[in-house]
């Protein structure tokens, strides 16, 4: 009889529900249940449907029932830094704010009144974005603070939805780095700065490693989808599971996890919080089995998404990838500029980017597409070279996995632009990385090394080699 592990994973724009077992030595894959996702509007904050999208995991997961393929487990991968808070009856006190809201302006400078950029740098080493949770729960303390006060947990979304299924309240660990406020020495809740900032102590919860059982369905949740399995965390944090999917051999590997977001990134066993990677921008977030993720958050598809979204609702991304291809628009902007990461309307913040800085102003889908794409190929170049100025290390070939592996024409600017050879693939990294935690703790594979053996040899990889 076969072994199922149910990986529900959670973008910003949609969310899936994959099957996996093993067959013949090989991981097999099925999508089984796709729901839409996105920020909505809610008393003047861009919040997620917390309750909608527990609903769809509930939904996908009756799936299963359906298809008589009953999980052994389950795990729930999501985006990071966003958080919900429960009081002392385990309600939830206002809405699940998303990242993109502005409510965290200005709030670096409050952040920095109790400890200096450079000091937060050192003790967490996390790159500063405006977003990340230290930001979001100083802009709570400054505008709402009533809601604070009246918190007893605070729950990552992934952990969230964990407590709404088996009532076990966990921080699991890749998605707590996130927050900027985890010790990468002591791999815990760093209580000292978070009592300086003036967050209360109690809200946080024991941090628990990826491939920790947490617990069974509750009776009402195993009732009402059919049947009961296990709740095992992976990587909660979707970079975290995607980079377990690396199909790559050794530990020096160059990974690009490409989707809404581009993470660009290596390997470490031991964090790098110097001032010189502060000055990079580079971020040391948690991985499977106690490595750093040690990357860069790009722009990404963001920029494309946005861009269909207003001007080629009709075109398939494929379709505009092809159409960008044949643009021979040279103009670059600068994907990592905040002024892309919520506008009021990407086309024209791109024209605009591109008019104040004198160069070519694109027209029409297929000249803003290059000129996005052409701009991440260099944003990964560039990185790539920083990447290897910080660890020492030349790296010869890039693994992209995601979302972002299937558009053709990025990838082979980068191979051109980095001057190295892409693999690409799988793209359904972050559901492999999250099964492959699943399946490590079930005793199926051994360890992470033999799991990237297993995708290399379980999904198709492609290769593309600079032209130039």
């Amino acid at each position: 009889m076969e072994k199922y592990y149910l990986a529900v994973d959670i973008g910003a724009s949609s969310g899936r529900h994959m099957l996996a077992h093993k067959e013949d030595g090989k991981m097999i894959l099925e999508e089984i249940y796709r729901f839409p996702n996105g920020m909505e509007e809610k008393q003047g904050e861009k919040v997620w449907d917390a309750d909608r999208l527990f609903a769809e995991i509930k939904t996908g997961m009756k799936k299963c029932k359906e298809l008589s393929k009953i999980p052994v487990s389950m795990g729930i991968d999501t985006w990071a830094v966003d958080f919900v808070l429960l009081d002392k009856e385990d309600n939830r006190i206002g809405n699940a704010v998303a990242y993109r809201d502005d409510r965290t302006k200005e709030m670096d400078k409050k952040v920095y009144e109790s400890i200096p950029e450079k000091d937060l740098y050192e003790r967490t080493g996390i790159q500063k974005q405006m977003f990340n949770t230290v930001y979001q729960l100083m802009a709570l303390k400054e505008k709402k603070p009533e809601e604070l006060q009246r918190a007893d947990k605070m729950l990552m979304i992934p952990d969230y939805f964990n407590f709404l299924l088996t009532g076990k309240a966990a921080a699991e660990y890749t998605n707590a780095t996130t927050t900027q406020l985890v010790n990468p020495e002591t791999k815990d809740w760093d209580m000292e700065l978070i009592d300086r900032l003036g967050y209360p102590a109690c809200i946080f919860q024991k941090i628990q490693m990826p491939g920790t059982e947490l617990g069974c369905l509750k009776e009402e949740i195993a009732e009402e989808i059919g049947y009961s399995c296990k709740v095992v965390l992976p990587a909660t944090h979707d970079t975290g599971s995607a980079v377990m999917a690396v199909p790559a051999e050794g530990d020096d590997v160059l990974y690009i996890s490409s989707g809404t977001w581009s993470l660009m990134g290596t390997e470490l066993l031991k964090a790098d919080c110097s001032e010189e990677s502060r000055s990079h921008n580079l971020t040391n977030e948690g991985g499977y089995d106690y490595r750093f993720r040690y990357l860069k958050n790009i722009m990404g598809l963001w920029m494309i998404q946005s861009v269909k979204k207003e001007i080629g609702q009709d075109l398939s991304f494929g379709e505009i990838c092809d159409m960008a291809s044949k643009c021979e628009i040279t103009s670059l902007v600068n994907c990592n500029d905040d002024r892309f990461l919520a506008p009021a309307n990407m086309t024209e913040e791109v024209k605009a980017a591109c008019r104040e800085s004198g160069q070519q102003v694109p027209e029409g889908i297929a000249q803003t597409a290059a000129v996005i794409y052409n701009s991440l190929a260099k944003c990964y170049a560039d990185t790539k070279k920083e990447i290897e100025t910080m660890t020492g290390k030349y790296y010869d070939c890039i693994h992209i996995v995601g979302g972002g592996a299937n558009a053709d024409y990025l990838n082979r600017l980068t191979a051109d632009a980095a001057g190295v050879t892409v693999y690409t693939g799988p793209t359904e990294a972050t559901a492999i990385g999250n099964i492959s935690a699943q399946m490590i703790a079930g005793g199926e594979l051994e360890s992470l090394k033999d799991a990237r053996e297993r995708i290399f040899a379980s999904f198709p990889i492609r290769k593309y080699e600079p032209e130039k």
